[in-house]
């Protein structure tokens, strides 16, 4: 299958999901993980998270669309309105 700009995915379920997953505290999992975290209504908690520049620039970009991010020790907290 071409890759386009046009390519969507559509996905349906009634299922609400919901769990853990283990990542690495790697810098890369963390980031793409805050920025999943918006496909989410609600809090989303993510452990081991390294303290590095990157995290406190993708918490404030969240918190500047409107989000509420919490860090205590090394876990992070987002809450998607």
């Amino acid at each position: 299958m071409a890759s386009s700009s046009h390519d969507r995915f559509r996905i349906t379920g009634g299922c609400r999901l919901q769990g853990e997953v283990s990542v690495t505290g790697a810098k890369n999992s963390v980031l793409k993980l805050m920025a999943a975290s918006l496909l989410a209504t609600g809090k989303t908690t993510i452990r081991n998270v390294p303290s590095i520049a990157d995290v406190e620039i993708m918490s404030d970009l969240l918190t500047r669309l409107g989000c509420t991010v919490l860090h205590t020790d090394d876990t992070v907290t987002i809450d998607v309105p």
